[in-house]
């Protein structure tokens, strides 16, 4: 039965341990979602939700087999630490047996109704991601174009344009080199930036502030910072979506656009994403081969 407590102790320290970690992954995942950007903050509280009940519902059914175990013996020092801190008088009533069933029953059904919930967003987003995915195959196959993926995080956009560039450069350098243009030409991209919900316009402080962010804290990257890479570029972005025409950034520009494709639904924890894009097989296997026949013309020509 000694063993058994001490098992019952190391799975409980192991329990506060994990609830620990998991507070401090939460708050990581806090971070990294803009305060300002209300439907990634919206799709991080069913995230929460459901990595909180997950875990409950395990250590619960853990903590089944110990339910019936009586009180460990004075002689552990930790149970004797924590007797001599209780208050007595204050202490509830025992419950019974019966009423301890009937309140895990109670707790369990609590947390199967907040799992059913959780599952069922995760259904219909899944759903969301399959028409979006059908959607973008029949745009990009217009353009003779296929997806292609890039790692879901915080720096999607930058990686993507990154993968479109004929030279090399750092996700580093296209985020501090962003910044840089919109601290210069603060007033061209003040007014636009506002509070996704009222609208209303930030300051000045607010908006440096943000630049500041974007080096220093890698949120996510939208159409400010997009509009600004293109002029550090000077060369046009065009952003491939399903709900909206195709978005097309520094027109001005002559060069041949860089393209991304925007996806609202990309998994039931990252949300938005941006993606980058490559010809499709065939039209890749087409140019391969011109310009094998023009290698052979040429080599021909020297016979």
């Amino acid at each position: 039965m000694e063993d058994l407590q001490l098992e019952y102790q190391r799975l409980k320290r192991r329990h506060l341990r994990e609830k620990k970690e998991l507070q401090d992954r939460i708050q990581a995942m806090k971070n990294s979602v803009p305060k300002n950007d209300k439907k990634k903050r919206k799709q991080l509280l069913l995230d929460v939700a459901r990595l909180e009940a997950e875990m409950e519902q395990r250590q619960q059914r853990e903590l089944e087999k110990y339910t019936e175990l009586p009180p460990a013996s004075s002689n552990l020092d930790s149970v004797s630490e924590d007797l001599a801190k209780m208050d007595l008088e204050n202490r509830p009533p025992c419950l019974s047996r019966a009423q301890r069933r009937r309140e895990r029953r109670a707790a369990l059904q609590r947390e199967r109704q907040k799992m059913a919930a959780a599952a069922a967003e995760v259904g219909y987003l899944a759903s969301c991601r399959r028409d979006e995915e059908e959607k973008l195959a029949v745009i990009l196959e217009a353009k003779n174009l296929e997806m292609k993926e890039i790692p879901a995080d915080s720096h999607c956009m930058y990686r993507a344009i990154q993968d479109q560039l004929s030279f090399s450069v750092t996700v580093e350098s296209l985020r501090g080199r962003a910044a840089n243009y919109m601290r210069k030409h603060v007033d061209e991209f003040l007014p636009f930036f506002s509070d996704p919900e009222t609208r209303e316009v930030y300051t000045r402080e607010d908006f440096f502030n943000y630049c500041d962010n974007i080096v220093h804290n890698a949120p996510w990257g939208g159409q400010l910072e997009l509009r600004a890479l293109s002029h550090v570029l000077q060369c046009p972005i065009e952003v491939i979506q399903t709900e909206s025409p195709v978005l097309l950034i520094g027109e001005e520009y002559t060069k041949k656009p860089l393209t991304l494709v925007y996806r609202r639904y990309t998994s039931s924890f990252g949300g938005e994403h941006y993606d980058s894009v490559k010809p499709a097989e065939a039209e890749a296997e087409a140019e391969a081969e011109a310009e094998a026949g023009a290698v052979r013309g040429v080599a021909s020509w020297f016979l």
